[in-house]
């Protein structure tokens, strides 16, 4: 699922049991968001709401929301 969080593009992922946060870069490169840990026991209609909670500080009035791209 590729989220636009605040202004970045991160991209979660289900990998076995457990969710995988990436960071998407302009050129189709992503790297581990190593600051954005899910609880494997979230489901995915609760991912926006919890990266949302999460990442709250990212928030700017240009950039409030999380979004799915």
């Amino acid at each position: 699922m590729k989220l636009d969080v605040f202004g970045r593009e991160v991209e979660v992922v289900r990998v076995k049991e457990t969710w995988v946060a990436y960071y998407l870069g302009n050129e189709g490169k992503k790297r581990l968001a190593q600051d954005i840990s899910i609880p494997e026991d979230i489901m995915e209609s609760e991912i926006v709401n919890y990266i949302a909670d999460l990442c709250h500080e990212w928030a700017t009035p240009r950039n409030s929301k999380v979004t799915i791209q």
